[in-house]
């Protein structure tokens, strides 16, 4: 199948629909705080492409309300290798200490560009991680695909048809060697939602835009549901 970049007329709807969906998260927070309660496994969230762990701050809020163990990436706004290191060493350490200090496997939840950091992760260092979640991560396919991928190249540095990238981008969409979920959305105005999951792995679709996507009531339910052991 050949993909396609979502069109214009979604793109230019992508901030009027994160507008919406930060509006519902008052509305529907006590039906969210219905989810399965948490047993204290530790998550880490990796933010999106130049976000920080502030763009994760409702999710990171409602699952530590729900009882999980939740911390962000501590690297500052994610720029690709800018922000991990060139062999993603900075990320690697990172979920090195906070595996050493929960004494478990640590749950990574990744949105867009944090999600395909959380694979190569889970794919480096399986025995530190529980399990993967993936939210609206291109992970599965070619990133021209997309209306991001010239911001990706500008903010990072590194071409997305360059050696180093083609390979990295293989592995990472190697199946996983942990469990993993991919939520998706099929109307994200930012990336071909078929990018976002493949047959190797559970998938949750849902419907929302890529900006705010993480904080999405559908994105949090599923998300909780997933950690609660929910299945179907």
């Amino acid at each position: 199948m050949v993909l396609t970049p979502p069109s214009k007329a979604q793109w230019a709807a992508e901030l009027p629909r994160m507008v919406g969906t930060i509006a519902r998260i008052p509305v529907e927070w006590a039906e969210l705080m219905k989810a399965p309660a948490g047993d204290g496994r530790p998550i880490m969230l990796l933010p999106g492409l130049f976000n920080s762990d502030r763009s994760n701050v409702v999710m990171k809020r409602y699952l530590t309300a729900l009882g999980y163990r939740v911390e962000g990436w501590r690297l500052g706004r994610n720029r690709g290798a800018k922000a991990i290191g060139s062999e993603g060493e900075k990320l690697l350490a990172r979920l090195d200490a906070y595996h050493r200090d929960a004494g478990e496997p640590v749950t990574l939840i990744g949105v867009s560009l944090g999600g395909i950091m959380a694979r190569f992760l889970a794919h480096r260092e399986p025995e530190m991680v529980r399990e993967v979640i993936t939210v609206s991560s291109p992970f599965a396919g070619d990133p021209h695909a997309t209306n991001v991928w010239r911001a990706f190249e500008w903010l990072t540095g590194e071409k997305i048809d360059s050696p180093d990238v083609v390979a990295r981008r293989e592995e990472i969409a190697q199946p996983l060697p942990v469990p993993s979920t991919a939520i998706w959305s099929a109307s994200d105005g930012l990336l071909n939602g078929h990018l976002c999951h493949d047959p190797q792995c559970r998938e949750i679709e849902i419907v929302s835009s890529h900006m705010g996507v993480q904080m999405h009531p559908e994105t949090l339910r599923a998300v909780a549901g997933v950690l609660g052991g929910e299945r179907g």
